[in-house]
């Protein structure tokens, strides 16, 4: 990796990340995934700041590097509704009932 951690802060899109880290992708994939990547991530970096504040600008690179191969993973192996990352997939419905909560008499 020859990128600095001044360079990191700089990156905007998922396409950057994952080129800055070199790390391999499908275009398609990251196209329909794109936010939820990027939402993992950054649950992962906070992760990595908050445990591991001492890190040098190089072991915190290299920590990021590798929470970004794991969010990207998380959507290989699960869906973004499974993750439910976002709040409009933990909201309830209003006006609506679900066929769990029917009962019959």
């Amino acid at each position: 990796m020859t990128g600095t951690l001044e360079e990191f802060k700089k990156l905007v899109d998922a396409e950057e990340f994952l080129q800055f880290f070199n790390l391999p992708y499908d275009q398609q994939f990251v196209n329909v995934n794109r936010l939820h990547i990027l939402k993992k991530f950054s649950q992962y970096i906070k992760e990595v700041d908050d445990n591991s504040p001492d890190l040098s600008a190089e072991e915190r690179l290299n920590q990021y590097s590798v929470a970004l191969q794991k969010a990207y993973q998380v959507f290989i192996e699960s869906t973004p509704h499974e993750q439910k990352l976002f709040k409009v997939f933990n909201d309830k419905p209003k006006n609506v009932v679900t066929l769990t909560e029917l009962t019959s008499d």
